[in-house]
């Protein structure tokens, strides 16, 4: 279950907070080749698995930005904002890749808010710090600062 807001004005109220996290999601070598067919990044490590098994990770593994895309997927199962016309995804203030996503991991997010402030548009901004965690694995996948935009409906 997502921590809910029913506004986005009771953002700036929780920031500090631990907002939860996702399901589980298991990064198959399906979703890593439709990842390189949409961005045309076809390097061997991630898409020719027998190569990779001579590799430096025995195996192919996940894009970085295939991670980091993933937010998309994780945020809506930790945070909802009721009372809104629209959000939106206003981009990223830091991205960092700790550890390499071999193929077969499972993946979830974590997420706090750090951030929520009135922006110039009347909107509600908030930044969420996202942590990508690798099941079984000491280091995340990736962590992210994501920033969205919320507007009062």
């Amino acid at each position: 279950m997502p921590t809910v807001f029913e506004s986005p004005a009771d953002l700036k109220a929780a920031v500090g907070t631990h907002l939860g996290y996702s399901d589980w999601l298991t990064i198959d070598q399906q979703r890593i080749d439709q990842f390189a067919e949409a961005t045309l990044d076809h390097q061997w490590i991630h898409v020719d698995p027998e190569r990779a098994k001579a590799g430096p990770f025995g195996t192919t593994i996940a894009h970085g930005y295939l991670t980091s895309s993933l937010v998309s997927h994780f945020l809506p199962q930790i945070i909802e904002v009721r009372g809104i016309a629209m959000g939106i995804n206003y981009g990223a203030d830091r991205l960092r890749f700790p550890a390499p996503v071999p193929v077969g991991s499972k993946l979830r997010a974590g997420a706090e808010l750090i951030e929520a402030e009135p922006a110039k548009d009347g909107s509600i901004q908030s930044k969420v710090r996202v942590t990508i965690e690798i099941e079984g694995s000491e280091k995340p996948a990736c962590v992210i600062d994501s920033i969205s935009r919320y507007y009062a409906a």
